[in-house]
């Protein structure tokens, strides 16, 4: 993934999953899609008010396709 993509993503319409607590830090992960389609999972956290990524990979084809229904 490349910073563009994870930013395009979160500008996009995400459809949030959930969020857990992992050393003090609270860790949201979210699915949407980029500006060319490609559809991502991301996990991401803010720190010091700012968005910050922490990961993020395609998804796989059954999340593809409920989240692009949930689109339509």
């Amino acid at each position: 993934m490349k910073p563009a993509e994870f930013e395009q993503v979160m500008r996009n319409d995400t459809l949030d999953l959930d969020y857990e607590l992992i050393d003090d830090e609270e860790r949201y992960r979210s699915v949407g899609i980029t500006d060319t389609g490609r559809c991502l999972l991301v996990a991401w956290t803010v720190r010091k008010g700012k968005i910050r990524a922490v990961t993020a990979f395609p998804v796989t084809a059954t999340t593809r396709k409920a989240f692009l229904e949930r689109l339509t």
